[in-house]
C-alpha cells in the first residue's frame, strides 16, 4: 500500500475560535489517536489532496514536529457548501496490530453478458477489510469474466491471501442485468424467428426460381 506524507504542527489552544482561525489561513484541525495519547495537531490543507481526492487507499506517515507516527485517515468532514476540510481524524495504527480500512474495489475481465446486451452495474465500490498494516491491500481485485446475462458476483466469491473481508458474504458486488428489449425472449419466441426466417428465405427462393 501506498505511504503518503503529512506534516502537522502541535496545537497550543483548542476550541472553536482557533479551529476557525486555522481555518482561514488553510489549514486543517486535526486529531490522532489510537496510541497512549491524543494528538491535536493542525496541518496544510494542500497536503489532504493527494489522500482525499484519490480513489485508492493509502497509509500515512504523520510527522508532527519531527515525531513521526504511522497512521490510516478516520474520519474527515467537510463544509456543506463550499467543500473546506474542517476537521480529519487520523487512527495510529502498529505492525502487529490488525487494523480495519475501506478498501476500493477494482474490476478485472470483460463479462460475457455485457457482450450480448447486458450493462454491467456496480453494486459495492468498496469493501471493509481487516489486516496488519503490511498486508492490507491497495485495492480488491474482482474477475467479472465469467458474469453472463443475470447473473452476480457477491463478496463470498472473492479469494483473499492475508486479510479478511468483514462485509456480509452475502453482498452483491457487481452484476450484469438484461435490458428490457431482451427481457422475455425465451425458446419459443427464438424458434418463432427461426420459422419466420426459414419462410422468408423460401419465397426469395420461390420468386428467383420464377
Amino acid at each position: 500500500m501506498k505511504t503518503i506524507e503529512i506534516i502537522g504542527y502541535n496545537r497550543a489552544n483548542l476550541g472553536k475560535k482557533e479551529a476557525k482561525r486555522l481555518r482561514a489561513e488553510s489549514h486543517v484541525p486535526c486529531v490522532m489517536y489510537g496510541g497512549k495519547d491524543q494528538i491535536h495537531f493542525f496541518s496544510p490543507m494542500i497536503l489532504f489532496k493527494s489522500l482525499v481526492y484519490s480513489p485508492d487507499a493509502a497509509m500515512v506517515l504523520l510527522n508532527i514536529e519531527g515525531d513521526e507516527y504511522r497512521c490510516i485517515l478516520k474520519d474527515i468532514q467537510f463544509h456543506p457548501v463550499n467543500e473546506i476540510i474542517l476537521h480529519a481524524d487520523f487512527l495510529q495504527v502498529f505492525d502487529d496490530k490488525e487494523m480495519k480500512m475501506e478498501i476500493p474495489v477494482k474490476m478485472e475481465g470483460s463479462a460475457p453478458g455485457v457482450l450480448k446486451g447486458g450493462k454491467l452495474y456496480i453494486k459495492k465500490r468498496t469493501l471493509s477489510v481487516k489486516a496488519l498494516p503490511d498486508k492490507m491491500p491497495d485495492t480488491i481485485s474482482v474477475d467479472v469474466s465469467k458474469l453472463k446475462l443475470g447473473k452476480s458476483l457477491k463478496v463470498a466469491e472473492i479469494k483473499t491471501k492475508g486479510f479478511d473481508i468483514l462485509t456480509s458474504p452475502l453482498v452483491t458486488i457487481a452484476s450484469v442485468e438484461t435490458p428490457r428489449a431482451l427481457r422475455g425472449v425465451g425458446a419459443e419466441d427464438e424458434e418463432l424467428a427461426e420459422t419466420e426466417a426459414e419462410g422468408s428465405e423460401e419465397g426469395e427462393t420461390e420468386a428467383t426460381a420464377e
